[in-house]
């Protein structure tokens, strides 16, 4: 219970911030057009400035979604924005996008991770890696050791920087949940993420609040099937 408190705690301020209205900055009389370079260039995200970068290289704004959304750390929740406030896209067509260039890189963590392990950890390099990676996975995923299925699906869902779709199959290969579990709790993840940043992108902080409130049904459900696991074994023993 009180990884899921944390995680909503961290996930309310995240979405209280993102919800503020920023104050307008005056332009300096005789440098108008540098101001709004200037003002431009400060409201860019991570994600955003990234899009800028891959579309000079003449890809495609659907392409440039994509491949944020495939990336660590930045992933869908990155993504969205991009296609939304960058490129000026639908929502209908951003979200299934971004959804899909996260999910990419998950089929091939959760069938792979284990065999790159075994094949790699004769290499100090990789020996030393794969430990500090599962050591830290470790760190910040009680939330799924102690809810499994529900506990993966609400770690994915909340856009933070230490929880996402990458970080939950690490975990989720890590604690032996099997394949197709995994995969449909990640995707629930995703598809939640997906409407937690598409309600940010649009409604400001009514967005958060809605969004808020969504997540933390979904962490009461995952705490009360928790119990009710921890119940059953202890009437079984």
């Amino acid at each position: 219970m009180k990884n899921g408190i944390l995680l909503l705690a961290g996930l309310a301020l995240t979405l209280l911030g993102a919800g503020k209205v920023q104050p307008e900055v005056p332009e300096p009389v005789g440098c108008i057009g540098f101001a709004d370079e200037a003002v431009e260039e400060r409201h860019l995200n991570t994600g955003e400035r990234l899009g800028q970068s891959l579309e000079r290289y003449g890809l495609s704004p659907e392409l440039v979604v994509v491949i944020i959304a495939m990336l660590p750390i930045v992933e869908l929740r990155g993504a969205v924005p991009v296609g939304i406030n960058l490129f000026g896209m639908a929502w209908w067509k951003a979200v299934p996008l971004s959804v899909a260039g996260n999910m990419i890189p998950i089929f091939l963590i959760l069938l792979l991770l284990n065999r790159l392990v075994v094949w790699l950890r004769h290499i100090p390099f990789f020996r030393r890696f794969f430990e500090w990676l599962f050591r830290r996975t470790r760190k910040k995923s009680g939330l799924i050791e102690k809810y499994e299925f529900w506990g993966l699906v609400l770690f994915v869902s909340i856009p933070l920087p230490v929880t996402g779709a990458w970080t939950g199959s690490v975990a989720a290969v890590i604690m032996g949940i099997p394949y197709w579990r995994s995969m449909l709790a990640i995707f629930i993840g995703v598809l939640i993420a997906g409407g937690v940043v598409t309600a940010l992108s649009f409604l400001g902080i009514w967005g958060a609040v809605i969004a808020g409130v969504a997540l933390a049904g979904l962490a009461a459900n995952a705490i009360v099937s928790g119990l009710r696991r921890r119940k059953g074994k202890d009437s079984t023993g």
